[in-house]
Formats: structure tokens, sequence, C-alpha cells
């Protein structure tokens, strides 16, 4: 499988895809006023300590304080029982100062989730200072392989005079115990440079930030089978080749400066993918059709045959539009970037082997994705669950607001309803309020429909109340906005 990392810079923000195959797979966007925290360390102050829910607010100089909960925490603060280690009260104080990093970026009203277990990556390895422990990504499934990684960076490590773990990186595989060793003193140096830097700033404060979007897809996205890697920007190229000669000289030759006239995000049809990716309808080649509703608690699912009608019997037609579906949904899920809780919804299946092949079909297509997922069986109810590690929000989050008009509700009262609202309204109001008339300001389908189909009931009331009731057409008025005022 080939691929190629498609980088787009301008001014105000940062994007990059993943293509593989000629089909957009990942698309990461920073904007340069909103940059991601994830990995960002910071010397914060404690602001408030919850022992109700074993965690506690630290403010580390951004809008919403950040958010820390006992578990993420290292070492108490005075020796204590194990059965009161999940006490936040022997951990934090308030008005302390700790330092800590973000391990998820702030998501709609909640603050950045933080942790003391601190790490910074290079490009084979994580270190990890407080933990003495060297780890093996789960992705190096061959054991000669992780064998042979743990025993080189063994060696690369008795020289080394730091404390500490490592993580060995899936990138890893296959190098030379040398560039592991290479890996290990850089972030050695960088460890140092953070520790001194934390002892020197008060709370609150940056410590350490971050690789910038298109150098930590150089890091994490340039796996063995990426043959270009292309950029339309002249000192972002710079910066990626000497990033690259620094920590993967091989992929220098692979970095071109784009310069085309077309832009660089139409190639492969990346902007337009963009756009499907925010739409909650995905057609599928066979004629069926996923709907994907992300909300605040887990994001759903649904799969349709829609004009498919197969060739032979229905359990065949529901059979080849769910596999096909399995490898869409995957796709889908990391290029929305959607994370937590997800359930799915296949269509039901009677013969148990083709919900076993359409459950392998998704656990194959989900390998690929970078982000941690955990699959669970078919339920009773027919429903997949899983979830997929969220570090940072959703494309549609990211690129999206509410829409002012119905609150993010994705509905509207219909006019009948509004009218019907008004109506009630003006009743109360002719009980509370002495005057001759009442003036209705709302927008024109509503006020068309109370002068036509609902002109009777209006009459009615007039009668009722014995007042005229007058209307005016506000235009900028959304369809559920209304005012009724006494004259």
């Amino acid at each position: 499988m080939s691929s190629e990392i498609l980088i787009n810079i301008t001014p105000m923000e940062s994007r990059v895809a993943l293509v593989e195959n000629g089909v957009l797979q990942e698309v990461g966007v920073e904007r340069t006023l909103h940059r991601g925290l994830v990995g960002n360390i910071y010397k914060g102050k404690v602001a408030r300590v919850l022992p109700g829910m074993q965690a506690a607010f630290v403010n580390i100089g951004l809008e919403k304080a950040g958010f820390i909960h006992v578990d993420d925490i290292l070492t108490p603060l005075i020796n204590c029982e194990p059965s009161d280690a999940g006490d936040i009260r022997l951990y934090l104080r308030e008005g302390q100062s700790v330092v800590v990093q973000v391990i998820k970026d702030p998501i709609s009203t909640k603050g950045a989730r933080l942790s003391t277990q601190l790490s910074v990556s290079s490009r084979f390895l994580v270190y990890m200072p407080d933990v003495a422990h060297i780890g093996i990504s789960q992705r190096i499934e061959d054991e000669t392989e992780r064998e042979r990684l743990r025993g080189a960076l063994e060696v690369a490590l008795s020289g080394n005079e730091g404390t500490g773990g490592y993580i060995i990186r899936t990138a890893a595989e296959g190098v030379e115990a040398g560039e592991l060793a290479k890996d290990v003193q850089f972030l050695n140096r960088l460890w140092g440079h953070i520790n001194e830097t934390s002892r020197q700033l008060s709370a609150p404060s940056v410590v350490y930030e971050d690789l910038p979007l298109y150098l930590r897809a150089m890091r994490d996205m340039a796996l063995p089978v990426v043959e270009k890697v292309r950029v339309d920007s002249g000192e972002a190229h710079g910066k990626l080749c000497d990033f690259a000669a620094q920590f993967n000289p091989e992929m220098v030759p692979m970095i071109e400066c784009y310069s085309e006239d077309r832009p660089l995000f139409y190639l492969y049809g990346v902007e337009d993918e963009i756009s499907r990716a925010l739409e909650k309808k995905v057609p599928l080649k066979s004629g069926g059709y996923l709907v994907i509703e992300q909300t605040e608690a887990m994001t759903t699912v649904d799969v349709n045959t829609g004009a498919f009608v197969g060739h032979r019997n229905l359990e065949e037609t529901i059979f080849k539009t769910n596999l096909e579906a399995a490898s869409t949904i995957a796709r889908q899920l990391r290029l929305r970037n959607l994370g937590g809780i997800i359930i799915i919804d296949f269509i039901d299946m009677q013969d148990l082997e083709h919900r076993r092949q359409v459950l392998r079909a998704l656990e194959k297509a989900l390998s690929r994705d970078r982000a941690k997922t955990t699959l669970a069986s078919v339920s009773e109810l027919g429903l997949v669950q899983m979830t997929r590690k969220r570090t940072s929000e959703s494309l549609g989050q990211l690129l999206c607001e509410a829409c002012p008009v119905c609150d993010g509700k994705g509905s509207l009262k219909s006019a009948e309803t509004i009218c019907y609202e008004i109506l009630r309204e003006i009743l109360r109001e002719a009980r509370a309020f002495e005057c001759s008339a009442f003036l209705v300001l709302a927008a024109p389908v509503v006020i068309d429909r109370l002068l036509d189909e609902d002109s009777a009931y209006v009459a009615d009331l007039e009668g009722f109340v014995g007042r005229t009731i007058q209307f005016r057409v506000e235009s900028m008025y959304s369809r559920d906005q209304y005012d009724i005022i006494p004259v």
C-alpha cells in the first residue's frame, strides 16, 4: 500500500492529509490561534480540590482550568495507607504548584485533561521520567523483532546515567540500535531542559510545547510505506528537511516542495472529502448508506441498504452491504477523528457466520488506525459497541459550530407550533395587561400562517379578549422568534 502525506500551510492554519492508494484516510487541522495542547507541559496552580469527584481543577494559564483525576497523579504529598491511595486530598491542595501535561484537548465546555505522568516523544521512543519500565508498541507483533528492539534499547541505556522508562514506538520496527541510542540522547537532553525550565518559572506558565502539526505528522505518520511528502510552503519545506535530517534521514529525498498552480489539496480531491466528512450521510458504492450522528455522550453509526437490492436474496444483500460498511466505517472514524463510545447498528443478520465475517472485516479495517480502538462483540440487540481513543476535537467540532437558529438541536419548531404559542401568549398577556391592542412581531412564515390558515383562530381570540391583534413581519427574525407588544 503506497501512501503520501500532503501538507498545506497558510498563515491562518496548517493542514495535513494522509492519502493511501489515492484515497484520503486521515486529515489534521491546526489553527494558528487555536493550536492543539496535547503533549504540552505546564507549571500550574491548583485552583480547587473536589474530594467528591476525587479530582481537582488546575489553572495552567488557559481560559478554562484544566481537570486532573487522582488516577492521573503519580505520588501523594505524604505517605499513606494503600486503602487511602484514592483520596485526592493526599495528592493536591489548593494553591499548590504542580507540573502537569495535557493528555486531552479542551472539548466544548470542558477544560483540558491533565496528568502528572509526564512523557516526551521522539521519532522512535517515548520517554517517561517517573517510571522504570521498557514497553513496546502492540502494533509490533513479531516476537523476534520485539525482543531485538528490547535488547537494542537496553544496550543503548547501559551507558546512560539518566533514569526513567521508555516505550518503543511502532516506527522503530526494523531500525538499528544506533538510531535508538541517538533518540535516547536527544530525549535526555530535552528532559534536562524541561526540568531546568520548570524550576525557573512561576505558575501558571508554559514549560514545553509540542511540535507543530506538520512536524508531528513527520514524526507520527511517516510509516515505511510513505513514498512522498508534499508541502506547499518553502519555509515549512526547509523545517521539514531539517527535522527529517535529524530524526529520519532516509525521508529527506521524499520531501518535495509543491509549487504548481493547482492547490495541493485538490490533487486527490481532499477538499471535497473534507466537506463530505462534515455531513451525516455517507453513501456506499453498492447504493446503501451510513448515517453518522455525533453527540456529547457517544457517536452512533446506522447502516442502511438504500437502493441496493442485491442479486440473489435478502440475506446476501444485507451481508454485502454490512461488509462494505465495515471498511467505510473504519475509514470515516479516522477521517472524522471520532472518539469515545461508538455504537454501530449494522443491518440485522440471521447467519452467525455472516456476523463473524463482518466483525472480522471491521477489526481488520481498524488495525490500520493509529488511535487505540477496542471492539466488543455483537450485542443481543445486534449492535457493535467499540471505543476509539479521543485526544482532540473531532473534525466536525473543529471546523463547525452549533447552528445559531436551532442551537445545535438539528430541528426547529414548525410554523404551526409557533402560531399556537403566540395565541396562548396573547391570551395570557390579555389577563395581565390593560391595553387596547396587541402587536405581534414574527418571521414571515409565521405571520403568513396567522393571516391565512389560522385566521379563524385569531378572529375568535380577538372576540374573546375584546382587543384587536395586529401583525408585523420582521424578516430578520428566525422562525421560533417572536415578540408580543401591548399597545
